[in-house]
């Protein structure tokens, strides 16, 4: 069953309009049809008590699926988002894609804000929204620890090839969230958690802090993967799991090449082709029976030419008037100004950059909801700045001290960043 027109409408409602946003934006639904609204939705769908705050996915979703799974596979495709999925569509590259929508429900969701692997994956691992947790972006001002750090590696922003030395600053990944994730949640209620990702990321801080009391497996590549999931299915028939499986060059490839490059679809048409050959095709009945498989995305992309015009290094008189570089994103930034500069650094934008960016204040950002609702983190006031500029159409601000090497970047409100798939199948009657 296709949802795409049923959800577009709704999906529009969710305005935000008494912030400055860009034109034509799609910010965060977070009552339904968002990504907030996956993780409440697997406990339901498990058939155990729910300990979330937010509400589940929407009826129209709900409804057109059975209500209890013995397991539930997410497939998290890193920076897949829906336009990806329709251009591969449009061009032939996802027939089994199509297939198994036939089978159960395909629907758009949206991203949180900002739209980033970093925070969605805290979302999805928690089940609370950006307020809640307080990884609000890929570089996060952490005034506790006098830095700001980069929210993947926990490592500071300055450092390169140094993954996980926040630790010598006192930092401890898996105390870190204010939060308890769902390994935490699942266990006490019966369910086994498990999670397949690249070796390479195995261990890693991210990875400890959202997976305690999670069974971790590595993989190298699809046929990998797509074996040892069909392994675990077929070994533990009778089990109540939960299995998270990610992968991230789709969205490597686009940030490397542009999500235009026919490369990234290219590798989503591989992954997905490896799925059906080593897992569907051969997956037994008693294996399938029970299991719902889930294939979404954390955010999508949008094209970023490279210009000097956005790079700061090419501003010095706006940086005379900031305290730090920017946090966030490239293309939802958080600013910090220094005393009786802040209108300095509204003039600044608004001359240099008449049409490319909303700048807001943050307290009105946070009062609107667009960072998701909920309890605020303590930290969230510290971690925003004081100013918010949201990208309009393919503009972003580069302040690494190296190469703008980014053809493709998300973190933003278009479509392009915010819309991602959800195909939700059962897996007995496909």
């Amino acid at each position: 069953m296709d949802l795409t027109a049923v959800a577009e409408a709704r999906l529009r409602e969710a305005r935000f309009a008494q912030l400055l946003l860009a034109p034509e934006p799609l910010p965060p639904h977070y009552q339904g049809w968002g990504l907030l609204n996956l993780p409440p939705t697997v406990f339901r769908w498990l058939g155990v008590e729910n300990p979330l705050p937010h509400r589940p996915l929407a009826p129209d979703i709900l409804q057109a699926l059975p209500e209890r799974f013995r397991k539930v596979i997410l497939v998290l495709i890193d920076g897949f988002g829906m336009e990806m999925v329709r251009r591969a569509c449009q061009q032939g590259l996802l027939s089994g894609w199509q297939r198994l929508a036939f089978c159960g429900v395909f629907t758009p969701l949206t991203s949180i804000t900002p739209s980033t692997t970093s925070a969605a994956l805290t979302t999805l691992w928690t089940g609370r929204s950006p307020t809640e947790h307080g990884i609000v972006g890929y570089e996060v001002w952490l005034k506790e620890y006098g830095m700001v750090a980069n929210m993947i590696y926990h490592a500071p922003i300055s450092f390169t090839r140094d993954v996980g030395s926040l630790e010598k600053a006192g930092f401890r990944p898996e105390r870190f969230l204010p939060h308890p994730t769902l390994g935490q949640l699942f266990r006490p209620r019966g369910v086994k958690v498990y999670a397949l990702q690249p070796y390479q990321i195995l261990g890693s801080g991210l990875s400890r802090m959202l997976l305690p009391e999670v069974e971790t497996a590595g993989f190298t590549t699809p046929a990998d993967l797509w074996i040892t999931l069909r392994l675990l299915l077929e070994e533990r028939p009778e089990e109540r799991a939960y299995i998270w499986v990610y992968w991230s060059p789709v969205d490597t490839l686009a940030h490397r090449h542009s999500p235009d490059d026919p490369r990234v679809l290219a590798e989503a048409q591989t992954f997905l082709a490896a799925m059906q050959a080593y897992l569907l095709r051969t997956l037994s009945p008693q294996a399938r029976e029970g299991t719902l498989l889930l294939l979404t995305a954390d955010h999508g992309q949008i094209a970023t030419p490279r210009h000097p015009h956005y790079e700061l290094s090419h501003h010095p008189r706006l940086m005379e008037h900031l305290h730090l570089l920017p946090t966030g994103e490239n293309r939802l930034m958080f600013l910090y100004p220094r005393p009786g500069h802040t209108r300095a650094v509204r003039e600044y934008f608004v001359e240099t950059w008449p049409d490319d960016f909303a700048l807001c204040r943050t307290e009105e950002v946070l009062r609107s909801g667009l960072l998701g609702p909920g309890e605020p983190h303590p930290a969230l006031r510290d971690r925003t700045g004081d100013w918010v500029a949201l990208a309009r159409n393919h503009a972003y601000l580069w302040w690494a001290a190296k190469e703008n090497h980014l053809l493709g970047r998300h973190g933003g409100l278009s479509s392009e960043e915010m819309l991602i798939p959800l195909l939700a199948v059962p897996l007995a009657v496909c």
